[in-house]
């Protein structure tokens, strides 16, 4: 799923199983219940995305912290 433009998109409760999501966009996304849990390269940032109950794993977290700088080791 690399560049997939999901602006302004209504993906509440998809799967992204598996899914490299490399440069894939997520503007004004409502994302809620999605399920990110094996996704990985994804940039999503939570305060221009609608994010409730959607679920992550602990080792995908980094592509919810991009936006911020922050350094996760």
């Amino acid at each position: 799923m690399h560049q997939v433009d999901f602006t302004n998109a209504d993906v509440t409760a998809a799967s992204f199983e598996q899914s490299d999501l490399h440069n894939a966009v997520f503007s004004n996304t409502i994302l809620e219940k999605a399920d990110f849990r094996s996704a990985y390269n994804f940039a999503i940032h939570p305060d221009e995305n609608k994010l409730r109950k959607a679920k992550f794993s602990k080792d995908n977290l980094q592509g919810l912290l991009t936006g911020y700088k922050i350094d996760v080791s």
